[in-house]
């Protein structure tokens, strides 16, 4: 969801001038976005995100196909927000893999850093927040439905 707080034109300004681009003429866009669904998920991801624990995130491949949008890719910029849409960082996407949920991996959830890390962990969170999600398509959750897991790095802070 796109997030529209002055801080958000402003970092992405700062972020240009700190890479020498021409902030007028540059080639370079991005979007913005807060984690999760609940305010207090939503700033402590992008905490963990400013930490460089969380180096990844999981989103639903069917959220893609149903709300228009475009799957990640490599290169991809992404300013992260707090539940009120300030700018928090900005991450460069460096990886991205489809794979159905319960392929996800130990280490896959380690690099996501929510909570012990643990793939349990990782299972536990993110079924409940699909299954919410899936509710609002009328359909429900299951172990092979396909996720997308993106890799990403901090580029500005």
């Amino acid at each position: 969801m796109e997030q529209k707080h002055h801080s958000v034109k402003e970092m992405w300004r700062n972020y240009l001038i700190s890479i020498g681009e021409d902030i007028i003429h540059t080639d370079k866009n991005y979007i913005s976005w807060h984690f999760c669904d609940n305010e207090k998920d939503a700033n402590d991801l992008a905490q963990l995100v400013k930490q460089n624990v969380k180096r990844a995130t999981t989103g639903l491949h069917y959220s893609y196909e149903i709300d228009g949008e475009e799957l990640p890719k490599v290169g991809d910029l992404n300013i992260i927000t707090d539940w009120h849409g300030m700018a928090q960082c900005i991450v460069e996407t460096t990886k991205v893999t489809i794979l159905p949920f319960n392929k996800v991996t130990e280490e896959l959830a380690q690099i996501e850093g929510e909570g012990d890390q643990s793939l349990k962990y990782w299972q536990e969170a993110h079924r409940s927040a699909f299954s919410r999600r899936l509710k609002e398509y009328d359909m429900e959750f299951r172990e092979d439905t396909l996720v997308v897991f993106e890799e990403f790095e901090i580029v500005y802070k």
